[in-house]
């Protein structure tokens, strides 16, 4: 995980919200930084982006989605299913993204539609799925769940993969999914020596 400024571990009042609200706040700032720089700079904000997308989607559909699918009075299956699409849609356009570079012909195009669809959808669950969890979750529960969310992003893939976008998906390949990742990604990185 790239530096977040979000603390290691939760804060005893810190719940699973607060932890994907301060998520959220930080991909916003990640694409500001990428739309805005050039260089090793965009490049490393656009790796340290993908990463916490990954991590982030990754532990939405493990352990956000499936309790919201049970939440009285939202629509709980619809809600969490639109969410999945849009979460599917925004890895297919990262994975193209990715397989381009940041150098790339239209790739200052597809960031801009990333971000958009993606702040979109952040914008979603906060103003929908969020309050229900507030609502109907007892608030211990919800501060439990922020350590199971930092545990889900410990073995989630670096890198978006469209065809595991479900609980049980991402507990059976993710892990797997984030060794090979991991790997890729040490490949990558120049060495340090």
């Amino acid at each position: 995980m790239p530096e977040t400024g979000i603390p290691a571990t939760p804060g005893p009042e810190e719940d699973v919200v607060d932890l994907l609200l301060a998520q959220h706040a930080q991909v916003e700032q990640l694409f500001l930084l990428v739309i805005g720089s050039t260089g090793d700079t965009r490049r490393d904000a656009f790796d340290d982006l993908v990463k916490l997308l990954a991590a982030h989607e990754t532990a939405e559909e493990e352990v956000i989605h499936p309790l919201s699918r049970g939440l009285p009075g939202g629509g709980g299956d619809a809600m969490v299913d639109d969410r999945l699409e849009e979460e599917r849609q925004a890895k297919e356009t990262l994975r193209t993204l990715i397989a381009g570079g940041v150098d790339a012909d239209g790739f200052d195009t597809g960031i801009i539609l990333l971000r958009d669809a993606v702040l979109t959808h952040a914008r979603y669950e906060e103003r929908y799925e969020f309050p229900l969890l507030r609502q109907h979750v007892p608030a211990e529960r919800l501060r439990s769940l922020a350590a199971a969310v930092r545990a889900a992003e410990k073995t989630a893939p670096t890198r978006p993969h469209p065809s595991t976008q479900s609980a049980t998906g991402n507990l059976a390949a993710g892990p797997a999914l984030a060794v090979i990742d991991r790997v890729r990604d040490a490949v990558r990185r120049p060495s340090d020596s």
